[in-house]
């Protein structure tokens, strides 16, 4: 009997790549603060991961067999969202540094635990090929 690893794992391995990619988007947002003009970003987790499972990483579609395959990399920016500005700035940033950390520390904790989960998912899955 053959083990399907994309049923067995579930979306945690979607979910870590998602996270993983906002937190480089959140520390994008953070490390521009001070920059004039830039707009904050970030992305949808629940419509990023909707697209992941229903396997379209993204809305970009080939049409010709040359052409790249757009699946595995960043996201499209029909997929990012620029942060809604809550306090106006003279330099046209629209980073809230406050914001930023506290959302980068929310995603932390949420990569980290589906991180635990995934781990989870591996021991079964060794105690199940084991037959401990």
């Amino acid at each position: 009997m053959s083990i399907n690893f994309d049923s067995a794992l579930g979306l945690h391995p979607d979910a870590l790549r998602i996270r993983s990619q906002r937190a480089e988007m959140l520390s994008s947002n953070i490390t521009n603060a001070d920059t004039p003009n830039y707009k904050a970003r970030d992305i949808d987790f629940k419509d990023a991961l909707k697209m992941a499972s229903s396997g379209q990483p993204n809305n970009i579609k080939t049409t010709h067999a040359n052409h790249f395959s757009t699946s595995g990399g960043q996201f499209s920016s029909l997929d990012v969202k620029y942060r809604t500005v809550l306090q106006d700035s003279l330099d046209g940033n629209t980073v809230d540094e406050q914001v930023e950390h506290t959302q980068f520390m929310e995603n932390s904790v949420k990569y980290q635990a589906s991180l635990s989960f995934l781990g989870a998912k591996f021991k079964d899955l060794l105690t199940a090929v084991r037959g401990d």
